[in-house]
């Protein structure tokens, strides 16, 4: 208050300066009637009014007053009126000149009561907005007392939680805002203000439930503010909740569906040689009498199974160190002709007879990339396209320049895959519906080509159409100029 009052003083000075500014000015010029100095001075007070409040304005009344009855109304230079008429004008003036000052008071003070309405509101939408941007729980909790202060411009704010019995803080640690003062509010399931220090608290409410409170130190933000606060921090919490735990849910479905896959894998491709193994080692065990043909047969059933489970063991191992981020890419300059070549190379067992069609635009065209792993990534799709087209059709292996990379692309002429698939097709374990009883793998290969791809910063993907085939092609980073290469 001491504060305030020059600038009180001021106003109240600048009002009375103004009454007598206007009766100078009227007093002099005697054109005027009575009339045109009563609403000089009303129009005058309506203005304090609107600038400065009520009790200006009604101080500038009484002082306009007694201007208008001692400098116009006769008899003048007196306070003394001899005519009744002039009572009545008089009387009149006084009444409209408070009455009109409380109207334009009232108006102001609902001008003001809107706006800053209208600016709590926005705060509320700011704060809201900040509210959804945070990503889990543990995150949120911590970041609403922070927002709230930047929000709201506040001094502190504290939040607690009764499942937790924690509260968290940011700004000033205040004893106002002590813990026993928070649960009290929850406690009573109330809102409490204390605008002589400042505080003001709110629960926070989600329906019927009670989830804990909140306490804020500085500016005095009204009732409903605090309420929709509460309100909206309430539903933040619970909404960050619920998305955990539907990413929970999300995670234990997909650890479901993998095992079943993996089970699925082990059932039909890691039985097949353990049974052939188990056959022929009960074979040569038996007391039966075999010759040496049928005993080398078995000892080799024994090694080719051995390795196919070697190969499929390896595959999974493969596939976690390549998840977990531990292949380190050893980058050189390869051509894609020699890449292509080194890949049917290692394949040539396995295509036989089967016609290779190669499509280079660019025979020197040139890639960075991990030699070995590149090669991986082809003899998967090779392969890939060997087993699921027949041994008549061929195979196209092409590579041209795309962008800033050189994509490769392997297309065959098997049934193709459905609409439905080619989403899962990359995914490990995952092998085609109408396949995967046909033909041997473990649904590995794919998922790993696509790993070490994403590892060089290329893409990979499948088209295909049912009945006519599948093209798949990934991408590796270019190289421009003379550099020397593989």
């Amino acid at each position: 208050m001491t504060k305030n009052l020059p600038i009180t003083l001021a106003r109240y000075s600048a009002a009375l300066a103004a009454v007598l500014a206007i009766t100078y000015f009227y007093k002099h010029e005697p054109r005027f009637n009575a009339t045109t100095v009563a609403f000089t001075y009303l129009l005058a007070i309506l203005g304090v009014s609107a600038l400065w409040g009520l009790g200006i304005s009604v101080f500038m009344s009484l002082a306009a007053t007694l201007a208008y009855n001692y400098f116009f109304l006769p008899p003048v230079g007196t306070l003394t009126i001899a005519d009744p008429q002039n009572w009545v004008a008089l009387i009149t003036f006084l009444a409209t000149s408070i009455l009109a000052s409380d109207l334009s008071s009232r108006a102001r003070n609902q001008a003001a009561e809107a706006n800053r309405r209208r600016h709590e509101v926005e705060r509320l939408y700011k704060f809201s907005q900040r509210l959804l941007s945070a990503g889990n729980p543990i995150e949120l909790l911590n970041a609403i007392p922070r927002q709230i202060v930047e929000s709201f411009e506040v001094g502190a704010a504290a939040l607690f939680l009764s499942d937790k019995q924690k509260v968290y803080r940011s700004g000033m640690n205040l004893p106002q805002l002590d813990a026993a003062f928070l649960k009290a509010v929850v406690a009573r399931e109330e809102l409490q203000i204390d605008a002589e220090h400042s505080v003001c608290f709110a629960p926070l409410r989600l329906g019927s439930r009670i989830l804990g409170s909140m306490g804020i130190s500085g500016p005095v933000l009204s009732r409903e503010s605090l309420e929709a606060m509460g309100t909206l921090i309430a539903v933040a919490i619970e909404r960050a909740h619920a998305i955990e735990m539907v990413g929970k849910t999300e995670a234990a479905r997909e650890g479901e569906r993998l095992k079943s896959a993996l089970l699925d894998a082990i059932t039909h491709d890691f039985r097949t040689p353990l049974t052939s193994m188990k056959a022929s080692v009960t074979t040569l065990l038996s007391p039966a009498k075999l010759d040496g043909g049928q005993r080398d047969e078995l000892l080799h059933i024994i090694d080719e199974e051995c390795d196919r489970l070697n190969r499929l063991v390896g595959e999974a191992a493969e596939m976690a160190r390549l998840e977990a981020g531990e292949v380190k890419l050893q980058l050189e300059p390869v051509r894609a002709d020699n890449l292509i070549a080194d890949a049917l190379d290692v394949c040539k067992g396995v295509l036989g007879t089967r016609p290779i069609r190669i499509e280079l635009k660019n025979p020197e065209l040139r890639a960075r990339a991990d030699v070995a792993r590149a090669k991986e990534v082809l003899v998967h799709l090779i392969q890939n396209a060997n087993l699921y087209s027949s041994p008549d059709h061929p195979i196209t292996i092409s590579a041209e320049e795309k962008d800033e990379f050189v994509q490769f692309s392997v297309a065959d002429q098997g049934p193709g895959i459905g609409e439905a698939e080619l989403g899962l097709i990359f995914d490990k374990f995952y092998r085609g519906t109408d396949q995967r009883y046909r033909v041997q793998g473990t649904g590995m290969g794919l998922p790993i080509a696509k790993a070490i791809v994403e590892a060089h910063g290329g893409t990979i993907g499948v088209i295909s159409q049912v009945g006519h085939g599948s093209v798949f092609s990934f991408t590796l980073p270019i190289i421009r100029g003379t550099t020397e290469q593989k």
